[in-house]
């Protein structure tokens, strides 16, 4: 038999499905109450209900909208083997796993029905979804035997486990449990289904095919035959010493590969299809327990809560831009030409860059998105007394990085999007943007965490959905904003595999993108250096008197001047060390900064004079963006 709850006007009511319709039993009555004695009251439903009413025509609720207890098991250890293996180990659980059954206790209180949309956890850029298999207990018992424990299962439902995994990540650290990465929603339904309608193998173990998808594709399939873990041991487990009631319901743990944490590879991150956001719709089916289809909402913003002083913290002096500026370098709209705009954000460090806006006649154009949603949204308020005049056309993105590409989907369907043909080809390869939050939330160790949480602990990485161009160029581009002529050049690679800068001749304006850094250290993700030397310059050849970087005050000529004089001075130091036969890391841990020795975020160096060795000698030794950002962090360290 199959058991549903459906809302009706009157409150909660619980019936048998019939076919197409629901055969009612009396109002008032609970499926809890049912339990010990299913299938008399499902025989009494069928021959005398109290109503009948269409299945399709009514709204499902979870079949036991409040258990007693929830506990979510871990039987298959297939997925915890994935999910070690997706945060970069090796897939090898501890002996402990193989000993005795694993759960924890969820919240009764969060459970929702098969089509309820689902809330995302507040703060939670890494949404997930599990699907799992219910076991409803249908009278009470205490230590018990895996037999007995089997006899106790009154039916079987499906259960979904909302998870936000970078919550998780973070409160993992604590070591004392599962907390608000598991507090979010749990699903069940869409019914209760008593055992002698499911499969079960020979030796007693339920035998049910399960498949997940999100927006109709397939994300994974499997079955419980696959269990390590039976449902009978788990619960036989948790009655030791506990009298389990009538309606405690016991997940299954995630079938494996029917999430979406096992499908992340740090190896090939733009393989992965990235977290749950607002609007997707993720189905989950399994045999013989139907089907729940549930949206994924946007949930509210967390409250913020300061956090603690550590006592054993170093003190780390305060960050200031060291660059002078004739302009207040300060958050916020700032003219800078006729009819052009910058948007600042000291200090110019990580993720804190410089956005623009160029206005014509009933037209502008926006230069460049800021790193998350509300930032973004912020810039794009104050700047609306100018674009509700002139409304913005075009938005060039002069790179890739976040830091400029992260708020393109809060801007107009009408405004067209362009980028260089290697900013659009980086952006669709590298990772999604929410997985930015790793560098937030993971314990990457005494020296690097910390540096990390320390420049991007402030951004908010949620529910970014990249806006990829409309529209590409190769070298340059000429656009028409409102009768002005503005130029859009690719001088790349450098920062990154293309560099564009935005010239606005008639305002002697000139926005650099990357290509510039002024206060701050630049960093040559990509190179070559000489070529990021030539950019600049161009740049100087272009004649702006206001010259617009991407991280730190407004400038001129002057700096560009210096940006290029650091260049120099790296490629200097580099070679030689490089000619005294020292590797990589003495070469940097040993270089001298001289002049430049006081920009902020100067750790960067280890990556430039990384990329320096591998301009002389290509065969050097590749590494990955958590290396380099390792070999910063402990640079930092020394030099703090």
């Amino acid at each position: 038999m199959r058991f549903v709850t459906y809302a009706s006007a009157d409150g909660d009511r619980v019936g048998v499905i019939d076919g197409d319709l629901i055969r009612a039993l009396p109002r008032g009555t609970a499926l809890i109450e049912l339990l010990p004695s299913l299938h008399e009251a499902g025989e009494r439903a069928l021959a005398e209900p109290d109503e009948s009413v269409a299945l399709a025509d009514v709204r499902l609720k979870a079949p036991v909208p409040r258990p007693p207890s929830l506990r979510d098991c871990l039987c298959f250890l297939d997925h915890m083997r994935g999910c070690l293996k997706a945060a970069g180990g090796a897939g090898t659980l501890d002996r402990v796993w193989y000993q005795i059954p694993a759960f924890y206790f969820a919240n009764p209180a969060t459970v929702i029905g098969p089509h309820d949309d689902v809330p995302i956890s507040p703060g939670s850029a890494w949404f997930d979804f599990e699907l799992e298999i219910g076991a409803v207990i249908g009278a009470a018992g205490r230590d018990l035997t895996p037999e007995q424990a089997e006899r106790h299962i009154a039916g079987y439902t499906l259960y979904c486990d909302w998870s936000a995994r970078d919550l998780q990540v973070l409160e993992t650290q604590l070591r004392i449990g599962q907390a608000k990465g598991k507090d979010g929603a749990t699903t069940l339904g869409p019914w209760l289904v008593t055992p002698d309608e499911l499969p079960f193998l020979e030796n007693g173990r339920l035998a049910v095919q399960v498949r997940a998808e999100v927006n109709g594709v397939p994300i994974g399939e499997g079955g419980t035959d696959a269990m390590d873990w039976s449902f009978g041991e788990v619960i036989s487990y948790a009655s030791r010493g506990v009298e389990l009631q009538p309606g405690d319901v016991f997940g299954s743990g995630t079938v494996p590969g029917c999430c979406l944490l096992e499908h992340l590879d740090f190896g090939d991150l733009g393989a992965f299809r990235g977290w749950l956001k607002d609007g997707d719709v993720v189905s989950l089916r399994a045999e013989g327990l139907g089907e729940v289809r549930q949206t994924v909402r946007a949930g509210v913003a967390p409250h913020p809560l300061p956090a603690r002083q550590d006592p054993a913290a170093t003190v780390r002096r305060p960050r200031v831009n060291p660059a002078a500026s004739a302009l207040p370098y300060t958050k916020g709209l700032h003219q800078v030409g006729d009819g052009v705009w910058a948007w600042l954000l000291p200090d110019g460090g990580y993720g804190w860059s410089n956005a623009g806006l160029v206005a014509g006649d009933g037209g502008s154009l926006l230069v460049d998105t800021l790193y998350d949603l509300p930032l973004t949204a912020e810039m794009l308020a104050g700047m609306r007394p100018i674009t509700d005049r002139h409304p913005l056309g075009h938005a060039v993105l002069t790179h890739a990085n976040g830091d400029h590409t992260h708020g393109g989907q809060l801007l107009p369907d009408a405004v067209r999007v362009i980028a260089a043909e290697g900013t659009a080809h980086e952006m669709r390869t590298e990772m999604p943007p929410e997985l930015t939050a790793a560098l937030q939330v993971m314990d990457l160790g005494p020296t690097l965490s910390p540096y990390l949480r320390d420049r991007f602990e402030p951004f908010d990485f949620g529910g970014i959905r990249l806006r990829t161009p409309d529209e590409t160029f190769d070298r340059r581009c000429t656009i028409d904003v409102g009768g002005r002529e503005v130029h859009v050049l690719n001088l790349g690679p450098a920062h990154t595999e293309a560099d564009t800068v935005v010239h606005v001749p008639d305002a002697g304006v000139l926005f650099a993108g990357d290509l510039l850094f002024i206060g701050c250290t630049p960093i040559v993700w990509h190179g070559p250096i000489a070529n990021w030397i030539a950019a600049c310059d161009t740049m100087i050849g272009l004649g702006a008197h206001t010259v617009v970087p991407g991280h730190g005050p407004v400038t001129d000529a002057s700096g560009i001047h210096a940006v290029r004089g650091y260049l120099g001075h790296v490629v200097e130091q580099a070679d030689a060390a490089h000619a005294k036969g020292l590797d990589l890391q003495e070469a940097a841990f040993g270089v001298d900064l001289g002049e430049y020795a006081d920009w902020l975020d100067a750790e960067r160096v280890v990556v430039n004079i990384y990329q320096r060795y591998r301009e002389i000698h290509p065969d050097q030794p590749a590494l990955d963006r958590f290396a380099l950002f390792g070999l910063m962090a402990e640079w930092d360290r020394r030099r703090s």
